[in-house]
Order: C-alpha cells, then sequence, then structure tokens
C-alpha cells in the first residue's frame, strides 16, 4: 500500500472543483501529511462506507479493537464512554509487548468525533483529534483526521514512528468489516 507522508502547507482556497483540493481528489488508501503552519497530521480516506457506518466503528468498543492498528496485534477495550464527555482507554499487545492509548471525547455527533489521544508512552503529549466524516454522495464516505499536536518534534516523532502502518493496516481491516456487511 502507498502512503502519502510529507509536509504540506495549508492551502488557501482549497475549494471542490481544484484538483490540488483534497476534496476533489480520491482516497482509496491513506494519505498522511505534516501541516507546514501548525504542528498537525492530517489524514484522509475514502470509504465505500456511509457516515453512520464510520462513526459506529469509532464509536462501538466491539467494532473498534476488530479494525484499529496494524495487523496481528490484539486490542482490549479498558474504558469506552463514547459520549460528549466520555472518557476511553485501550491496550494492545503484540509478540509481547503491551502498550495503551487514551483519551476523551469531547464531541460525538453524525458528522465528527472530537476527542483527545495520549500514548501512554508519552503521557505529556496529548493531541486534539477531529475526525469528520463526509458523505461524498455516491456510497462513499470521506473520513478526513485533524490530530493537532503539542510541539513540532512531538508532530515530527509521530510522523517517524511508522504510523502509517498501524492507519493503513487499520483501514484495510475496517474496509473488510465494511464488505462483510458488519456494520
Amino acid at each position: 500500500m502507498n502512503t502519502t507522508t510529507h509536509q504540506q502547507g495549508h492551502q488557501q482556497g482549497d475549494q471542490q472543483g481544484d484538483p490540488a483540493s483534497p476534496s476533489a481528489r480520491r482516497y482509496d488508501q491513506a494519505a498522511i501529511e505534516a501541516d507546514a503552519s501548525v504542528p498537525a497530521i492530517h489524514i484522509w480516506r475514502d470509504f465505500r462506507a456511509t457516515p453512520a457506518q464510520l462513526l459506529r466503528a469509532h464509536t462501538d468498543p466491539e467494532l473498534f479493537v476488530r479494525w484499529v492498528g496494524p495487523q496481528d496485534v490484539e486490542n482490549e477495550v479498558v474504558e469506552w464512554d463514547a459520549r460528549d464527555g466520555g472518557a476511553w482507554r485501550y491496550t494492545t499487545r503484540h509478540q509481547g509487548f503491551e502498550t495503551a492509548f487514551r483519551g476523551c471525547f469531547h464531541t460525538v455527533r453524525e458528522d465528527r468525533i472530537v476527542q483527545t489521544f495520549t500514548w501512554e508512552g508519552m503521557p505529556d503529549a496529548v493531541s486534539l483529534e477531529t475526525m469528520m466524516f463526509e458523505d461524498l454522495g455516491d456510497g462513499r464516505t470521506r473520513l478526513h483526521a485533524f490530530s493537532l499536536c503539542d510541539s513540532f518534534e512531538g508532530r515530527d516523532q509521530w510522523l517517524a514512528s511508522g504510523m502509517e502502518v498501524g492507519v493503513n493496516d487499520g483501514y484495510a481491516k475496517l474496509d473488510r468489516l465494511v464488505a462483510e456487511s458488519v456494520l
């Protein structure tokens, strides 16, 4: 799978008809881009699913653990309260290594989720994530995740961590869940 990972400045005038605009592109694989103006990461990915299906995949803990992260990891939800003000935490195990992620849901609604995200290996590095679900009108939905990190250094460490493997593997698993009518 190819993943686009590069720095991109904020593009003024991103409009539906502009071929350079993210809204005019197709994202059958994840595009992961660093924002040059703020310490943020953008991820775009199109799914053959409805916004409601993507929301459910991100808020139903039994579904979430089935698709999130790289292949061959075992995920376990420790806490999951997918509502405005709710908290979440899950662990991931792979080849004897265990780690955990946690955060708080700020907003959960049909077209977006706003939450904090912390890898417990770096507990002081908290990002604010906004995931938007855009109905493309053709049976597909675009996920645009915007993660605002606490520093450029932290953002760059995230990008260098191999995160694209977990993103792409996870989204491939999510594609399979949609195709199998699990969602």
